[in-house]
């Protein structure tokens, strides 16, 4: 099955095509068209051509646009999410849940799109100012570059292509390699919906081809990354003046503080640090437990994740499949034998069968093992003991990483203090790092990233302010 490139509303064979595997069994699932130079400029060029008519088309029209698509995707959720299953061995389950939140981030954007304001400006607070009438407005930038990763590649592109239609930008996505299937399943749904032909353009193919061509085409004025930080620093530095959104690594972390209840978080917690084989950007990767309840925690812990259900990702039962590709199972294992070969201890899991890594729990890990403090993006999670709050909190912040991070306590000066102390883009009291909704801010400082996800936080990244001054004096 070939699938090909959606330019300007219509289906491009692809200059070349390479083939698509299940992580899970290696079977042959789709060939994937690869883009040449040639038709990377179509797509923009297209783009640039819809931006103007996006721009002109009424909020009230581009929100219709949303929750037609939105709509359509509820209507064929399963298979959606079969797909996503399919090509990313996501569990079906935590695909359906993918395709959920997708559904809600089309609908926030749409109606997003009709609460784009400005304001008004008391121009005569200063001497000089007198019978001058100000407000500013936001304007779209005109054509958005978005490139995704694998790991939700339904929900993260919608992050990306749902608030920059609601406020009247086109789009050129290049969707992750492994998962451009997701990408290509909306472009049905989005022309359904009736978005006119050029304001959805997806390009599959080289990231250094097409990822290139958007990061330094002037005529893209936006990029909106999700990714690893090396590639994300080097957008940064290529993209010169255009505005850039990114998503970076992360090594989540939380504090688990004396006199909580135990029974009451294990649960959240080994699903935090193992769903979809922990390759979610805030998956739970580090644990500072309280000496006090230390024991009793690792033990629980343990016992939890031993209950887990390894197997198909298409199974209803199954909590963990395969990993997205051998290389990272292979990086994954040589990072737990450095942990051990510096004393860490492994409390279950540790090893792989095909492209499974069995959920891995290891003890005593020091900060400066790759298992820390890069970003493991696997099933693996490490507990440590702290003998404070203050040292937990030092722990969390030494790290390059600085997206999310949890707490539990029952103590409210305990939590606020975190909240001030911890240096990351959102503290989460009382649960995991794991912890997001489609509409809240999420982003990330340090090499986590720049700039701030949520449909109405992308919306203002996706466009310009501009002053207007009537002066009545005239």
């Amino acid at each position: 099955m070939k699938k090909h490139l959606y330019i300007n509303g219509q289906w491009v064979e692809g200059h070349s095509y390479t083939e698509l595997s299940s992580p899970y069994t290696g079977e042959k699932i789709a060939e994937i068209a690869a883009a040449n130079e040639e038709q990377v400029e179509n797509a923009i060029e297209a783009a640039e051509k819809a931006s103007k008519e996006m721009a002109e088309l009424a909020s009230h029209k581009r929100a219709a646009i949303l929750e037609k698509a939105a709509a359509k995707l509820e209507e064929r959720k399963e298979e959606a999410a079969q797909l996503i299953a399919r090509e990313a061995a996501k569990p079906i389950k935590t695909a359906r849940a993918e395709v959920a939140r997708t559904i809600a981030t089309y609908k926030f954007s749409a109606e997003e799109a009709k609460r784009i304001h400005g304001e008004t400006l008391p121009l005569d607070a200063q001497e000089g100012g007198e019978g001058r009438t100000a407000y500013t407005v936001r304007e779209p930038l005109g054509v958005v570059g978005a490139i995704t990763p694998f790991n939700f590649p339904m929900n993260l592109v919608a992050h990306k292509v749902g608030p920059a239609i609601a406020s009247g930008n086109a789009v050129v996505l290049k969707p992750a390699g492994q998962t451009p299937l997701s990408s290509l399943f909306l472009a049905n749904l989005f022309e359904e919906a009736g978005l006119p032909k050029g304001a959805l353009n997806i390009v599959t193919g080289s990231g250094a081809l097409v990822g290139e061509k958007l990061v330094t085409d002037d005529r893209v004025k936006k990029i909106s990354f999700t990714g690893s930080p090396e590639v994300g620093i080097g957008i940064r530095n290529k993209a010169g003046l255009k505005k850039v959104t990114l998503e970076l690594g992360s090594n989540a972390a939380v504090i688990i503080d004396k006199n909580v209840d135990i029974d009451k978080i294990i649960s959240r917690a080994v699903s935090g640090a193992f769903a979809f084989q922990g390759q979610v950007c805030i998956s739970l990767q580090r644990i500072y437990v309280v000496d006090e309840v230390y024991e009793e925690f690792v033990e629980k812990f343990v016992q939890e994740t031993k209950k887990l259900t390894v197997g198909d990702a298409l199974d209803d039962q199954t909590d963990v499949s395969a990993l997205i590709s051998p290389k990272d199972v292979k990086r994954a294992l040589s990072w737990i034998e450095e942990a051990k070969q510096n004393g860490a201890e492994v409390a279950c899991g540790g090893e792989a069968e095909g492209n499974i890594l069995y959920p891995t729990v290891l003890l005593h890990a020091g900060n400066e093992l790759k298992v820390s403090c890069q970003e493991v993006f696997a099933p693996i999670v490490h507990i440590n003991k702290v003998t404070s709050i203050d040292e937990a909190i030092d722990e969390v912040n030494n790290s390059k990483y600085g997206l999310q991070a949890g707490i539990y306590t029952e103590n409210i000066h305990t939590a606020f203090a975190a909240t001030k102390k911890i240096h990351v883009g959102g503290v989460m009291i009382n649960d995991i790092p794991t912890f997001r909704v489609d509409h809240m801010p999420y982003g990330g400082v340090k090499e986590s990233g720049v700039g701030r996800e949520g449909v109405k936080y992308a919306i203002e990244e996706m466009t310009e302010q501009k002053l207007i001054v009537f002066n009545h004096n005239y």
